[in-house]
């Protein structure tokens, strides 16, 4: 018995250290036209856009031309930090965060969920999260 308790231990300790965090890596966005790459700071974690199927328009970085603040227009989309503030809840699920939409340049409650290691569901809402859209993260594999 003592056997068979020390291989489900060792067991257990394997697969945590196999499993890949959020932050391992980047991620697609449903289209597969953009890059995700998480990272922590302060306790809270963040996502910015680190790769674009198409990063030019017109010969120049395309830039951040919808959004509400005139001096931010010409930022580009490349580095953009989109998905902000977000605290962990549980080993799955991170929430209390916002969603910055470059596609027309409007911020949403946030929250993210592991579905496995390879799939994230980012929930992008106004008030409360019923109201609101779903997009699937899959994790790249060609990091």
């Amino acid at each position: 018995m003592k056997k068979i308790t020390f291989l489900l231990a060792l067991l257990a300790i394997s697969t945590a250290s196999i499993a890949q965090k959020i932050t391992d890596g980047t991620w697609y966005n449903d289209e597969k036209t953009a890059r995700v790459k998480f990272y922590e700071s302060g306790g809270k974690l963040y996502g910015k856009i680190v790769w674009l199927k198409e990063p030019n328009e017109n010969g120049k970085p395309r830039t951040d031309v919808n959004n509400p603040k005139a001096d931010l227009k010409s930022k580009p989309l490349l580095g953009l930090v989109f998905l902000k503030g977000f605290e962990r809840d549980g080993d799955d699920e991170w929430e209390d965060g916002t969603i910055y939409d470059p596609k027309n340049g409007k911020t949403y409650s946030c929250t993210i969920t592991e579905v496995s290691s390879s799939k994230l569901n980012v929930r992008g809402y106004i008030g409360i999260s019923l109201i609101g859209r779903t997009s699937y993260f899959t994790r790249a594999t060609n990091d």
